[in-house]
């Protein structure tokens, strides 16, 4: 029998994968209903101190102040101005896992990090850095972490209540 299912799938093509050396990295998301229209985020240069309110997911999340990037790039949707794209595929893991104290979720997470990285690298030590300092407060997540030259997966889960960081 057929079973309903929620599931984003990721897509990543490697440059030796690919016709023209292209490195490609798009996702299907499935996930309850998701159509919004495409956002944007413009560039910009922000003062030491600044600080910026992120809100995640549900009405149960509160805004929270982070300390703001030197420089943040522009975005459009899943892609930054340097090309650096973070697709996702939740797979979940143990409800013990979870830190609901951690201030970012994982779609926030991605957020924020394309505004602050120029290479896929670089998005992986954002995205390391910003959990280890917040705190990280979904459950299992697979990134496809892409630019014009490399693609990678990062696969995260949270270190459980009070427990910044994640594995």
């Amino acid at each position: 029998s057929a079973v309903a299912a929620f599931a984003c799938t990721s897509l990543i093509v490697g440059k030796k994968a690919s016709a023209d050396g292209s490195v490609m990295c798009t996702y299907n998301c499935d996930s309850f209903g998701f159509l919004m229209p495409l956002s944007f985020s413009a560039p910009g240069r922000h003062a030491e101190g600044d600080m910026i309110a992120i809100r995640g997911w549900g009405p149960q999340t509160g805004e929270k102040l982070v300390k703001e990037a030197p420089y943040t790039y522009g975005v459009v949707g899943l892609m930054n101005e340097n090309q650096v794209t973070i697709v996702e595929t939740t797979w979940g893991g143990r409800r013990e896992l979870v830190n609901r104290e951690g201030y970012f979720d994982y779609f926030t997470l991605m957020d924020i990090t394309l505004k602050r990285s120029k290479t896929a690298r670089e998005a992986i030590a954002v995205i390391n850095e910003l959990v280890s300092e917040y705190g990280y407060s979904s459950s299992g997540e697979s990134f496809a972490i892409c630019d014009k030259d490399e693609a990678w997966i990062m696969e995260i889960v949270g270190k459980g209540t009070g427990r910044k960081g994640a594995v």
